[in-house]
């Protein structure tokens, strides 16, 4: 009797369990063997045998819990087989989210609704990313607030969602550096405010860099947001004399659409890449703020031996040039028009920077004519009078990227579009 007392009411906890006999234990079994008290018993005796210590290995199991487990295994007739060892209930709760090792950024500047929708889309993915930044460029519109709000309320971004609030525009290029800089994933995804994924979006970027490991940058099949059947681009076209634009650009969408190929450059309003091979490159040169940086990274990678593949089963829908509508009037001709010589004259390989040189400087005549036509002529003569004075500082840069170079000319020259006219497009630059 007092093995048992002190089985049930031990005086002194210590680090040791109480030893108790078989036959002890079934005498205490059969002695508080009726319908309204043999469960408290049999779980005190539960308790002493087998003291409950929650641990990382061993997750604790309430005493609720355990009357619940005794009851379902108790009877009046084998109260012997109620002594077993509890069963774990505490995983069932919790539903099991299939991730990727990528982080979404989203650069937003006065997105308005369009960052609503597209973090929307987001939560739609399956599966999902493992982590979404969303860096606010001093929007001013109240979006970032308002889409904050709306992220805490949702359960399946809330806990993967990082706000990071900059105070000023830093431009495109600078905060998704910043982004990509801080996140430790394997694969980054960018994705503009106005570009709105369908839920296989991510999942295919992922296979796409898993089948093609000699890829960096994987574009996507990017429709018209506001064009039934109208492409917005399937991927970056980089022309002999500097020019660059979205291919298929306002064109019905055809079976080469549907078709996986190889790109020169991915167009990052909706665009994954491998993390180690974006920063090897040295990310987006912060020096073109936006517009172009893309394309700039693009031929960085390719020097450095990488590939860019087009992924058709990767759908988004893009308002193009919505995310800068709040920008000052001829914002994208100026950076783009800038910008495009300093990505030739930084990244073309010497061979082919000689031979092409004609060709580009009769790109800037023509394209100098064309926008004076149209009542531009000053933003794009102010356009290549900072891209002149920008030169010196270009050209410092190109001697470590050319230095760095694995590429040869012949395999750059290969992705060059040669051809006498450009295909359609908007703003040159592949502007998002």
């Amino acid at each position: 009797m007092e093995k048992v007392i002190h089985a049930l009411f031990p005086l002194k906890p210590t680090g040791e369990t109480p030893r108790v006999s078989p036959a002890g234990t079934r005498r205490i079994l059969r002695r508080h063997a009726n319908p309204i008290s043999s469960d408290r018993a049999v779980e005190k005796v539960i308790h002493a045998l087998f003291p409950l210590r929650p641990t990382r290995e061993t997750p604790g199991v309430s005493p609720v819990g355990t009357r619940r487990i005794l009851r379902r295994n108790t009877n009046p007739t084998s109260s012997d087989r109620a002594v077993e060892k509890p069963r774990d209930v505490s995983s069932e709760s919790h539903a099991v989210i299939d991730t990727v090792p990528v982080t979404v950024i989203v650069v937003n500047w006065n997105g308005g609704d369009d960052l609503a929708r597209c973090l929307a889309c987001l939560a739609a993915q399956e599966p999902l990313p493992e982590r979404v930044v969303v860096v606010d460029n001093g929007s001013t519109d109240g979006s970032a607030d308002t889409v904050e709000r709306l992220v805490a309320a949702d359960t399946r971004l809330a806990l993967r969602t990082v706000f990071q609030r900059a105070g000023r525009n830093l431009g495109f290029a600078a905060a998704n550096n910043l982004a990509v800089q801080a996140c430790g994933t394997e694969f980054v995804a960018l994705l503009n405010p106005d570009a709105f994924p369908e839920p296989g979006w991510l999942a295919a970027l992922v296979d796409a860099a898993r089948n093609h490991p000699r890829a960096a940058a994987f574009g996507s099949l990017q429709l018209l947001d506001d064009a039934e059947g109208l492409i917005d681009g399937i991927g970056d076209v980089y022309h002999v004399s500097g020019l660059s634009w979205r291919a298929g650009h306002g064109r019905p969408r055809t079976p080469a659409a549907d078709e996986d190929h190889e790109i020169f450059s991915a167009c990052a309003a909706a665009a994954l890449y491998r993390r180690d091979a974006f920063l090897a490159a040295g990310g987006f040169d912060e020096d073109f703020f936006c517009y172009f940086e893309d394309v700039d990274l693009g031929f960085r990678l390719r020097l450095a031996g990488w590939q860019a593949r087009h992924v058709s089963a990767a759908v988004v829908r893009h308002a193009a040039g919505r995310s800068s509508r709040n920008a000052p009037a001829d914002f994208a001709l100026f950076h783009g028009h800038r910008n495009l010589v300093w990505c030739f004259a930084k990244n073309m390989p010497g061979p082919l920077l000689a031979g092409l040189l004609i060709p580009h400087l009769l790109q800037t005549i023509v394209a100098m004519a064309f926008f004076s036509t149209r009542g531009q002529g000053r933003p794009i003569v102010k356009a290549k009078g900072q891209a002149m004075a920008g030169l010196p500082r270009m050209w410092r840069k190109r001697r470590a990227v050319q230095a760095s170079r694995t590429a040869s000319c012949r395999d750059i020259w290969r992705v060059l579009d040669t051809s006498f006219a450009r295909g359609r497009s908007g703003q040159a630059g592949g502007g998002r």
